[in-house]
């Protein structure tokens, strides 16, 4: 399985993130939700820079994917109108984690967008293009930066201002772990690069 951790800046840049030899401690044994989760909220309290919080992030939902093997089927399948599927594992009020799985049909693309806090997302099947943008204007105008394919084991972490649009390539379904944090859901945002408007998404 490919173990490849990337990082989305607000600028719309793809940086490799390389895995620590501290982190390779983590990769044993059960690791159970209610663990990940206890773990998550000690490193939101640790660390306030979100950058510094995703590349501790990063580490614990690869050792939640690879020693859980109930994530493989936890997903709802794709609406056939709409291409896509969320299925929320956890959400609690007055708590700023959100975990969920999202499924894609093959070939659907989603609008370009933001998520206006940082997220993460592991591919467990299928593969998804991610095409990655930024602002060129405080109004609506962004140009596209490049893109990236992630195939299943990979993970990448998102940015609260890192704008992109999500692909489903191949022939089955793509699903993948989500994680985010509080969203500031006024500051969240569909955009048209042809029209140079936004929308909240």
């Amino acid at each position: 399985m490919v173990s490849q951790d990337w990082l989305v800046t607000d600028d719309g840049k793809c940086e490799a993130w390389e895995e620590s030899a501290d982190n390779l401690e983590l990769s044993a044994g059960q690791y159970r939700l209610y663990r990940f989760l206890t773990d998550l909220e000690d490193i939101l309290d640790k660390f306030k820079s979100d950058r510094h919080r995703l590349q501790a992030i990063c580490p614990l939902v690869r050792r939640l994917l690879t020693s859980s093997d109930w994530l493989q089927g936890e997903y709802l399948e794709p609406d056939p109108e709409t291409g896509w599927s969320v299925l929320t594992l956890y959400d609690e009020p007055n708590f700023p984690l959100t975990v969920q799985t999202v499924a894609w049909l093959p070939g659907r693309v989603s609008p370009i967008h933001n998520h206006a806090t940082w997220g993460v997302v592991a591919l467990i099947n299928g593969a998804e293009k991610n095409t990655l943008w930024r602002r060129t204007d405080n109004n609506g105008g962004i140009e596209k930066i490049g893109e990236i394919i992630l195939f299943p084991g990979e993970i990448i972490s998102l940015m609260p201002d890192a704008i992109h649009s999500i692909e489903a390539l191949g022939d089955e379904p793509t699903i993948s772990f989500n994680l985010y944090g509080e969203t500031n859901y006024e500051q969240r945002f569909e955009f048209d690069p042809v029209t140079c408007t936004t929308k909240n998404f």
